[in-house]
């Protein structure tokens, strides 16, 4: 990237408005994505005739969106974590619940590498056995 188009994203990246289109590329998401995510109420857009405009606010909530899509949480967990920021105890309040959040999906992620490393070994001593009953099976033969 030359020191033009360098110095071009980023004055797009502190404007004030972006497109549907800027943030989907911005992202390296889908337009039908970000779509999805105003129709649970994630985000709003303002209007301009049919053109969606999106604030700097929106552009943030995105970047939270798809990082809790990333950490594995629900939408409706999402949606939880991402309204908190206008509620009246704002930012203090959406990083406590966060904590929690993270803290309940880190337990949630160890019970299932858990319970993954204990169905790996029991592949792994199945097949053993499966292979040591090959081998008893495959030794010498003799006929009667």
């Amino acid at each position: 990237m030359d020191s033009t188009s360098s110095a071009q994203a980023h004055e797009r990246e502190v404007s004030t408005s972006f497109t549907i289109g800027e943030l989907s590329r911005q992202f390296a998401v889908t337009t039908r994505t970000i779509r999805f995510y105003e129709d649970a109420g994630l985000l709003a857009p303002q209007r301009a005739g049919q053109n969606r405009i999106y604030t700097v606010r929106d552009r943030v909530r995105l970047k939270l969106i798809l990082r809790g899509k990333r950490l594995g949480f629900s939408i409706k967990e999402i949606k939880d974590m991402v309204d908190m920021y206008d509620a009246p105890e704002g930012e203090v309040g959406q990083l406590k619940f966060f904590i929690e959040r993270m803290c309940q999906r880190r337990e949630d992620l160890l019970k299932q590498r858990n319970d993954i490393e204990q169905v790996l070994t029991e592949l792994d001593q199945l097949q053993a056995r499966c292979e040591s009953m090959i081998d008893e099976q495959s030794g010498p033969r003799h006929n009667a």
